[in-house]
């Protein structure tokens, strides 16, 4: 109850600050019918979709070069499961509950589908172009995710680490749940919805309270044990890279009316002999 009430609230301030910035900023209020705004968002909301999941036809040498790199660094970055999964579950009693709790309620499907339904009817009924714009970024590409996700976990089919297995036992297409931890369902909807978010505000700190929310969720799941490291960093870039694809995308289509921001952070695969990670430069 108490980890709703908190995501509630967290709903409501980012809804405030959109809408601020919204009435602060030149773009007049949209003068369509709310049935007209939403068939137009749906319009992009599967466009979005579209585009993003028929990108890799598209894809030149350097872009498989990248693909090659995440791969190759999160294979690197399997040598750390079991030691940070130790260290996860010998402080497992010093974590919070109420941000484990936070955690599973903001990662899980039912709640994170129903928090994105109601930032997209708020912006609908108040007819804020810049909340509308979010949830339709957030949106497109949690479906997009989603089914990356989805099929990734039968496929691969990676050994959950609270199994009694190892970190390196596989089952391609089982159906047995013990074999479904790779990527992670909860790091990918709620890194999908932080970077979606924080993308729309300038001022650094106010990105650096999102992503540290957004990292609630996957930090929970190592607490739980239920996925390893690996899984909640592949799944973790996958989140940002389909974003910023879509996002780019919307831009380029002028599918919304206000003006990009200069001042972005740009994310980079960072692969080397004592560095391992997404690296964000504001």
């Amino acid at each position: 109850m108490k980890a709703n009430v908190l995501i509630l609230g967290i709903l409501l301030l980012f809804s405030a600050k959109l809408t601020f910035a919204q009435s602060t900023s030149t773009t007049q209020k949209d003068s369509l019918t709310i049935w007209q705004l939403a068939k137009y968002d749906a319009k992009y909301t599967l466009k979005g979709v579209g585009h993003s999941l028929t990108r890799p036809l598209h894809w030149k040498g350097n872009d498989f070069a990248k693909l090659g790199i995440l791969f190759a660094g999160t294979a690197t970055l399997s040598l750390a499961d079991n030691s940070i999964r130790d260290f996860a579950q010998n402080n497992r009693n010093d974590f919070p509950k109420i941000i484990r709790d936070f955690g599973w309620y903001f990662g899980s499907p039912q709640n994170y589908f129903g928090i994105n339904a109601g930032l997209y009817g708020f912006g609908l009924l108040t007819k804020n172009e810049k909340v509308r714009k979010t949830s339709v970024l957030i949106i497109s590409s949690s479906i997009t995710t989603g089914l990356i996700q989805s099929i990734s976990k039968t496929a691969f089919g990676r050994a959950r680490p609270g199994s009694e297995l190892e970190h390196l036992d596989f089952s391609p297409f089982s159906s047995e749940a013990k074999y479904h931890s790779f990527p992670s369902g909860h790091t990918i909807l709620s890194i999908t919805m932080a970077h979606a978010i924080a993308k729309q505000f300038d001022n650094t700190w106010v990105k650096v309270g999102i992503y540290s929310l957004g990292a609630i969720p996957p930090i929970s799941r190592l607490i739980d044990d239920a996925h390893w490291i690996t899984d909640i960093a592949f799944s973790a870039a996958i989140s940002i890279i389909v974003v910023d694809c879509i996002d780019k995308f919307l831009y380029s289509e002028k599918a919304y009316d206000y003006p990009k921001k200069e001042k972005q952070i740009s994310w980079n695969l960072r692969f080397s002999t004592n560095q391992i990670g997404i690296v964000g430069t504001f």
